[in-house]
């Protein structure tokens, strides 16, 4: 999928994965390209390692006793892990996030009240899939009213 988008110009289509391309999914399990930069294998370990967490409004934010995680929660702990976000951010301020338009490795799908990443060709989302929690998905989504922004350089 590619497109020049302006920051605030909704998506048209929708995401889909391209079999192959980069990332594998094995058991639920994102497994990084060997040639993918230190910042998306860090952004796929950590979506990994909440990839089963329960969904949990207003989760991901690190505050004690918190033990689930909604979509800006789980937008924000990759990202962070991969050294391109301090603090959190909403669904809503996610469509002002990093720069317009697709990157090469790491790409946010923001609308307003819900975000989701592709990271090496792989959708980690909260939703759009038979369990509410993030998953790492090959399965396509409506984007329709998502903006797409990335971290710069990736």
């Amino acid at each position: 999928v590619s497109c020049a988008t302006s920051s605030r110009a909704p998506v048209s289509f929708d995401y889909s994965f391209e079999y192959g391309k980069t990332a594998v999914l094995q058991n639920g399990v994102a497994i990084a390209p060997p040639r993918a930069p230190a910042a998306v294998k860090a952004a796929i370990a950590a979506g990994n390692q909440i990839r089963f967490a329960t969904y949990q409004y207003g989760g991901g934010r690190g505050r004690p006793g918190e033990y689930g995680f909604d979509c800006s929660g789980a937008t924000s702990h990759v990202l962070r892990a991969a050294g391109v976000l301090d603090g959190f951010g909403t669904s809503s301020s996610f469509r002002n996030y990093g720069k317009p338009g697709e990157g090469k490795w790491i790409n946010v799908w923001a609308r307003d009240g819900h975000v989701f990443l592709t990271v090496a060709g792989l959708r980690f989302d909260t939703g759009w899939h038979s369990e509410k929690g993030p998953r790492w998905a090959t399965k396509s989504r409506p984007a329709k009213g998502y903006v797409i922004r990335h971290p710069a350089g990736l």
